[in-house]
This record gives structure tokens, C-alpha cells and sequence, in this order.
């Protein structure tokens, strides 16, 4: 039987699994949505749930991952009692990973094009208008957008081939002290701009009027509690493996839980000073910054524009956001590519070359969904937005309660708690708490399904 792969060091482990983490969620999608909700008092929503549930669950992702030494098709099998279906979940999971990529990497491409446009000055001039006009243009034409959903598939999965230290973990090292240097000095550009303080208090100081009701004065706290607790799920890639991948490479010198927390506080942070680069920006430029999906793709060129040397750090910026994109995506791949090797014994370069043509091909449909397929619409949604929610707000809520059961209940109908807790506090480090078991075992199912519920009453009533 061929050896497991390892990481290289423990640093290797943290990074990765934070640029797992670290991603579209934290730097797109978590401003847009801090905006849309009102700013600090959605933070600390959204700061509550990572520690009451997001935190504790990646520790148990690692733990399965660690004990079995499998990727998610295969894990649950070699944990579970005799006779149970714990490992049906795998296939859910498994499928949850190709879609999370269906539409991350056709955004990925938005990224790396859009970099490329305000490098050679496309934006230089335009009014927010003009911005709309060029994105509208860039999402209208399917060609373009194939070339560079294309590259970066092959750019992906070039390093995945290169196996878990030479490639994932190299790529990812690299990858994140970029992304670190580049937080920093964009985010004191910003935060000294003229008019910048008072972004800094939309983001800062609380207002729970603006969280519970909207612009049009519609109540809307549960939706906002709702869109807190997925992006929880969605900025750490819980609940699809993507983090038990990683437990199963490591080895038994630290406990788990601890390893769970500076993954957690890398990965809040980033999102954090993301959101000091964008909202001192816009209010600095008299941008609202609730304006949702666009704000990153339609709003922040023209933000730059009237910056004195707007050209350097709308580059710089969209550079960052391809590498948070990009460090997300090696970490799936490698997921996806450990799920073919451990189920069917593929080969990595065999396991590479099929999921390179095959996740090409079921990203075209988001792809397209923007164009050539915009009138493929469901219930008022078109093809990326479903398959946003599909993940967001389906497979990684279910898939964390499906990690926290197969954890806390009984040894005689799943894994067990007092097997988790062996494998979690095996090394040095913080103990996970046990004493919560029937916090986690109870109220946490409870508080996801009522959410849950809650979420589907907001989007379908």
C-alpha cells in the first residue's frame, strides 16, 4: 500500500488550510455582504457563529480526516460502525467540491482578466458607468471568459500534479505571504485616504438598525442572521471535506482544536483588512457600499481610478484577489484528486488529466449562464446564483451538521465522541471542550436547522 503523503512542516498545514479557507468568501463575497447588511453589527453575527460552531466543526473535519487518512468519498467508511450509512455523506461531498468549483472558477477568470484590464489602463478615465459598461462587455462575451476560466483550471491543476509538498504546499506558502504583504500595504493606502473615517465607522461601530432593517425599511434580521451564519460555512469550506483532506496529511504533534483556531484567526483577519481596504475606499469616494455582487467587479475600478496612482494598486488589488481565488482552488483540487486516488486507486496524473477536462466542462455552464444561457432562469435565478445557493446555503451548513453528528453521538450508530476527542487532543496544545458535547450534539443541529429553515422562508416566500 503506497505511503500517505505529509506536509512538509506545521506551517505548511496552516497555510494551506487557511488559503483553503481564505478565498472568494473572504475577500469578495464577505464585503459585498457586510455592506448589504449593515456593517459591524452583521460582523458580529457573523464573528459569533465562527466561534460557537465554525471553529469547533473544522476541528472535527480534521479529526476524521486525521483518524482515516482518507479524503471525504472514503473517510466516513473507515470510521463508522459496522452496518451504518455515515459514508452515503461522501458522495455529497464529493459532488459539493465540483460544484463549489463550478462558479469559483469562472470568477477566478473575472479576477485574472480584470487584472490584466487595469494593468494596461482599459479603466483609466471611465466614470462608474463606464466600468459597468466594460464588465457588462466582458461578461456578455463567452470566448473571452473561457480562455480565462481555461487558464486558470490548467493553472490549478499544473500545481496539483506536482503532488502535496512540491506543488499544493509550495504554491500555497507563496501564495499566502504574498496575499499577506499585499493586505497590508493596500489596506493602509486606504484607510488614509481623505474621508476614509467614515468607512471606517460603517465597519467599525455598530448599528443594528442597519442590520435589521434595509433601505426600504423592510425588517430583515433573520435574513441577516441566515447570511451570516452561511458565509460562517462558506469562508472556512466547511462541511465538503475540504478541511478533512488536510487533517489526513498531517501527523499526531498537535491537537486539533488549537490547529482549528490560528486556521480560524488568519482567516477572519484577512477578511477583516479586507474590509478596511474596501469600505474606507468607497466612502472616501462617496460609493454606497451596499451595492451586492458588483461592488468588487463594478465599483471598486472606479474607486481606483480616482486614486492618485490608481492604475498600481487596482492591479495590486486584483492581484490579491486572484491569489486568495487560486489558493482556494488547489486546496478543492487536491480534495477532488485525493477523492479518485483513495476511492479508485487513480493515479495523480491520471486522477489530474480527467478532472481537468471534467471541471473544465462543468464550469461552462455558470459560464454561459451570464450570457449565451442568461434566459436559463428558475425561480427568478439564473445558473450562478443557484449554484451559489446550492453550496452556500445547502452542502456546507448540512455537510458540518453531518461532520458534528458522526462526532458527538454515540459509538454504536456513528464514530463516536469519546474517538474524536482521543484523535482531536492526540500532541500539544489546546484541548478541545468536552464539556459542551451536548451543546454540540443538540443546539448547534437545532440552530442550523431553524436558520435553514428560515433561509428558504427569506429567498422562496
Amino acid at each position: 500500500m503506497k505511503e500517505r503523503e505529509t506536509f512538509a512542516s506545521r506551517l505548511g498545514f496552516v497555510l494551506i488550510s487557511a488559503g483553503c479557507a481564505i478565498g472568494l468568501g473572504n475577500v469578495w463575497r464577505f464585503p459585498y455582504i457586510v455592506g448589504q447588511y449593515g456593517g459591524a453589527a452583521f460582523v458580529l453575527i457573523y464573528l459569533v457563529f465562527l466561534v460557537i460552531m465554525g471553529v469547533p466543526i473544522m476541528a472535527m473535519e480534521f479529526a476524521v480526516g486525521r483518524a482515516s487518512r482518507k479524503s471525504i468519498i472514503v473517510s466516513f467508511q473507515e470510521l463508522e460502525p459496522k452496518g451504518a450509512k455515515w459514508h452515503w455523506y461522501g458522495w455529497f461531498g464529493m459532488a459539493g467540491n465540483y460544484l463549489l468549483m463550478m462558479f469559483y472558477t469562472t470568477i477566478a477568470g473575472w479576477l485574472l482578466l480584470y487584472f490584466f484590464k487595469i494593468a494596461a489602463g482599459q479603466f483609466d478615465g471611465l466614470d462608474q458607468a463606464g466600468v459597468a459598461r466594460v464588465y457588462g462587455e466582458m461578461t456578455a462575451d463567452p470566448g473571452i471568459q473561457v480562455i480565462f476560466m481555461a487558464a486558470v483550471v490548467v493553472l490549478g491543476m499544473v500545481i496539483c500534479s506536482r503532488g502535496l509538498r512540491n506543488g499544493v504546499e509550495k504554491a500555497n506558502k507563496f501564495m499566502m505571504l504574498c496575499l499577506l504583504c499585499l493586505l497590508v500595504i493596500l489596506a493602509i493606502r486606504a484607510v488614509t485616504l481623505p474621508g476614509a473615517v467614515k468607512g471606517l465607522e460603517f465597519y467599525l461601530v455598530p448599528n443594528f438598525e442597519n442590520l435589521m432593517y434595509d433601505a426600504n425599511g423592510k425588517f430583515r434580521l433573520g435574513e441577516a442572521i441566515y447570511a451570516a451564519m452561511g458565509q460562517s460555512f462558506f469562508t472556512l469550506s466547511l462541511g465538503i471535506g475540504a478541511m478533512a483532506i488536510f487533517g489526513s496529511y498531517i501527523g499526531k504533534e498537535r491537537r486539533l482544536f488549537g490547529e482549528a483556531i490560528s486556521v480560524g484567526i488568519l482567516d477572519t483577519c484577512v477578511a477583516f483588512v479586507a474590509g478596511l481596504i474596501i469600505f474606507p475606499s468607497a466612502f472616501a469616494f462617496g460609493i454606497n457600499p451596499d451595492e451586492g455582487f458588483n461592488l468588487i467587479f463594478v465599483t471598486l475600478p472606479n474607486v481606483f481610478n480616482a486614486m492618485s496612482g490608481g492604475r498600481l494598486w487596482g492591479a495590486l488589488f486584483f492581484v490579491f484577489l486572484f491569489f486568495a481565488a487560486l489558493s482556494t482552488i488547489t486546496a478543492v483540487f487536491e480534495n477532488i484528486l485525493a477523492c479518485w486516488m483513495d476511492k479508485w486507486g487513480t493515479s495523480r496524473g491520471k486522477a489530474v488529466a480527467i478532472n481537468l477536462v471534467l471541471i473544465f466542462l462543468l464550469s461552462l455552464p455558470c459560464l454561459l449562464g451570464n450570457n449565451l444561457w442568461s434566459g436559463v432562469q428558475f425561480l427568478g435565478s439564473g445558473i450562478m446564483a443557484w449554484e451559489d445557493f446550492l453550496i452556500t446555503n445547502n452542502l456546507l451548513p448540512i455537510g458540518s451538521v453531518i461532520y458534528l453528528l458522526f462526532c458527538c453521538l454515540s459509538k454504536k450508530i456513528a464514530w463516536g465522541f469519546d474517538s474524536f476527542l482521543a484523535e482531536a487532543d492526540q500532541g500539544k496544545g489546546v484541548r478541545f471542550p468536552a464539556k459542551l458535547r451536548m451543546y454540540f450534539t443538540v443546539v448547534v443541529p437545532i440552530i442550523v436547522l431553524i436558520i435553514f429553515v428560515m433561509g428558504y422562508i427569506e429567498k422562496f416566500a
